[in-house]
């Protein structure tokens, strides 16, 4: 395979909210990129369509080509997404919010070019897990994100006390996320697990106007009574 006419995977990432924050959170260069690829892999279309339409792509919205990926996705329609690739034609893998493959399913494209030899290249742009990190003032050299913790009430409690655990031991800062509907009974579940010294980082609507990131211990948190629902977040526990 000649990889001088091989097409490649771009790895675009988008705004954690509204599209008004394009030109705050994602470089110029990303718009470039994107006004030069016609193929998108993305996790829903119509988020995808509302997006490019934003940045203004020179192409008609609807003379694009795109390809779903999410858990409804079939395997053996998956293996055949960057076969144009090997045509000269580069493809847009798109998160559905802040950047790909980071607590978004684009991975198995990613691991799929590089397997083929396509060349991949990550864009830069938001990602709500680093940003919340950053802001927090916990330990930045050793940290671990858990992605979504067990729904289930007593297993999450015991999940939690296992992460408060690890930060006390390792040094090490504990990241995850929920789905926001969920947020105020994580949050509750939090305050009743941990102890009342163990220091809690909400980071919730980042990169938005109403964006807030709030580090206090847990028997603060308990006193003030937060309201998080439907809002974007994402919690790190640290000793």
């Amino acid at each position: 395979m000649n990889n001088d006419i091989v097409g490649k995977l771009y790895l675009i990432p988008t705004t954690l909210g509204s599209f008004e924050t394009n030109e705050r959170v994602l470089p110029s260069y990303n718009t470039q990129i994107i006004h030069g690829l016609d193929v998108f892999i993305v996790e829903q279309l119509r988020t995808a369509r509302r997006f490019l339409s934003s940045l203004r792509h020179p192409t008609k919205i609807d003379d694009l080509t795109f390809k779903e990926l999410n858990k409804h996705s079939i395997t053996s329609e998956i293996d055949s997404y960057l076969d144009c690739t090997y045509f000269g034609t580069s493809v847009g893998l798109l998160s559905e919010a802040g950047t790909p493959c980071v607590a978004d399913p684009g991975a198995v494209i990613v691991k799929l070019a590089q397997e083929r030899g396509i060349q991949v290249i990550p864009l830069v742009g938001p990602n709500s897990i680093i940003l919340a990190l950053m802001a927090s003032g916990f330990n930045g050299q050793n940290f671990a994100f858990h992605g979504y913790l067990p729904v289930d009430k007593h297993q999450l409690g015991k999940k939690l006390k296992e992460l408060e655990i690890a930060a006390n031991k390792a040094n090490q800062t504990q990241i995850f996320i929920e789905t926001p509907y969920r947020n105020n009974q994580v949050l509750a579940s939090i305050l009743n697990s941990c102890s009342k010294n163990t220091l809690l980082c909400i980071a919730t609507d980042l990169t938005l106007p109403s964006e807030s990131i709030q580090t206090m211990p847990i028997s603060m948190w308990k006193k003030i009574k937060p309201d998080f629902h439907k809002k974007p977040t994402v919690f790190l526990i640290y000793k």
